[in-house]
């Protein structure tokens, strides 16, 4: 049995990771501020007594005792990191101080959940994890982005000048079950949206391309990528799902999958939107003999199932109002 540490342990992705943790036999320490995690989460984990809840903003210390670390914290979708930016940078780079003084401390690994933002909008595709990206560093989104390049630029100083045992991932579009309904992301917009067969939003023509990795091929990722043994190979490394589709074509299957009446409506881009994002993941592959196994239409099935289920609830409660 390990004791682990999942900073944002509470979010859709952090959730999924501590429920694989705890069934694999460990002790799971869960810090989360509930910003955007939400305990509805855990609720199906709170009888497990080797699950512990720790209410903690990362950009403040932690002493804790733990054999590794995971580090999730900071809020993933545009509408909730540029709610505050100046805070979301200081998740990134105060947080991610605080977890890599911890793991020096205490002699544990640490795994940075890093993004395929750092790419920004790519001149390079696929993008391979060589690629040092076209990021906009005073952009409105510049504050997740580049939060998470300084962070991964942390996780390679402390290893090299104190040989804290880092890996960093790359995480490109993930989805499935337990994602906020008012997250903002694409998946989650276009499935609510279908269900109450309501206008679907596609910004600019549609044509822009992503690439969507379920949940649980993430996790797998993620644990490989701690477990790895190469003292030489801290990262970053891609995980997502090569596959990549237009968001028309999102759109598209999520009104077939629905079968919803919802029509395309559409509405002029964001700034810095990416036009193209889809990952290499040879390193992955060879590094950690992994990839991803569930295609779109297989992992959109449960994920609308979630979503219909929770607009089906008498009286929906806030997830803030649940942390």
């Amino acid at each position: 049995m390990k004791r682990i540490l999942v900073t944002g342990g509470a979010g859709f992705i952090g959730s999924h990771l501590i429920e694989r943790l705890l069934n694999e036999g460990n002790e799971v320490i869960c810090v989360d501020n509930f910003f955007t995690g939400s305990k509805r989460n855990l609720l199906h984990l709170m009888d497990n007594p080797y699950l512990e809840i720790i209410r903690h903003d990362v950009t403040f210390p932690l002493f804790v005792e733990a054999d590794e670390i995971y580090n999730l914290a900071c809020p993933a979708s545009p509408i909730h990191y540029q709610y505050n930016p100046v805070k979301t940078v200081k998740t990134n780079v105060m947080g991610m101080i605080n977890m890599l003084g911890l793991a020096k401390r205490i002699k544990a690994k640490i795994l940075q959940a890093s993004t395929s933002e750092v790419y920004g909008d790519p001149e390079q595709h696929p993008q391979q994890e060589g690629y040092w990206g076209h990021v906009n560093p005073i952009g409105i989104r510049s504050c997740y982005d580049e939060g998470k390049r300084l962070a991964e630029t942390l996780c390679m100083d402390y290893h090299r000048q104190n040989n804290v045992q880092v890996k960093i991932i790359r995480i490109f579009n993930t989805y499935g079950p337990r994602m906020d309904i008012n997250d903002g992301r694409v998946v989650s917009n276009f499935i609510v949206q279908a269900l109450r067969n309501e206008p679907i939003t596609v910004y600019g023509e549609g044509q822009q391309t992503r690439s969507f990795c379920y949940v649980s091929d993430l996790v797998d990722g993620m644990i490989r990528m701690m477990e790895h043994t190469a003292a030489d190979q801290p990262g970053p490394i891609n995980l997502g799902n090569p596959g990549e589709f237009t968001i028309m074509e999102l759109a598209e299957k999520v009104i077939k999958l629905t079968g919803s009446s919802s029509k395309i409506v559409h509405k002029p881009l964001p700034p810095d939107d990416p036009t193209q994002r889809r990952p290499d993941i040879s390193l992955a592959k060879k590094a950690l003999d992994w990839e991803p196994a569930i295609p779109l239409d297989e992992g959109l099935r449960p994920t609308i199932d979630y979503f219909d289920a929770l607009l089906r609830e008498p009286k929906k409660v806030s997830h803030l109002s649940l942390a």
